[in-house]
C-alpha cells in the first residue's frame, strides 16, 4: 500500500506533509506535490498533516484515478525534502472542485 496525492493539492501545495515524511518520497510540480508510490513506506504520517485532505491511501476509491499520475510525475519532477512556501492564495482554492481540469500543470517545481 502507498499514499496518493489527489487534485485537492492543486493550487494549494501547503507542504506540511513534506516536513513529516521519513523517507522523502514527495516530488514537486509547479502547483502540486505527488508521492512516489515505490518509495512510500505506508507510514501514514503525511495524511493528517494535509490541510485540504489531498492525501489518501491507495485503498481509497478516489486514489485509483491519481495513482498513475503520482507515479508518472514522481519520475519527472524534483524531489522535495523541506517545506517550502505555499501559494499566497492557497486558501482560495482549498475546497474548490474540478481543479485538475482547470489548473493542473505538468511543469516541475523548483525542488526547494
Amino acid at each position: 500500500m502507498t499514499y496518493v496525492v489527489t487534485e485537492a493539492c492543486i493550487r494549494c501545495k501547503y507542504m506540511d506533509c513534506v516536513e513529516v515524511c521519513p523517507v522523502d518520497c514527495f516530488y514537486e510540480g509547479s502547483n502540486m506535490l505527488v508521492i512516489h508510490p515505490d518509495e512510500c513506506i505506508d507510514c501514514g504520517v503525511c495524511e493528517p498533516e494535509c490541510p485540504p485532505e489531498a492525501i489518501v491511501p491507495d485503498t481509497d476509491p478516489v486514489a485509483e484515478t491519481w495513482l498513475e499520475l503520482n507515479r508518472d510525475y514522481s519520475e519527472k519532477w524534483p524531489n522535495i525534502t523541506r517545506k517550502g512556501t505555499s501559494p499566497e492564495d492557497a486558501e482560495t482554492y482549498k475546497d474548490m472542485e474540478g481543479k485538475y481540469e482547470k489548473f493542473f500543470s505538468e511543469d516541475p517545481g523548483d525542488g526547494s
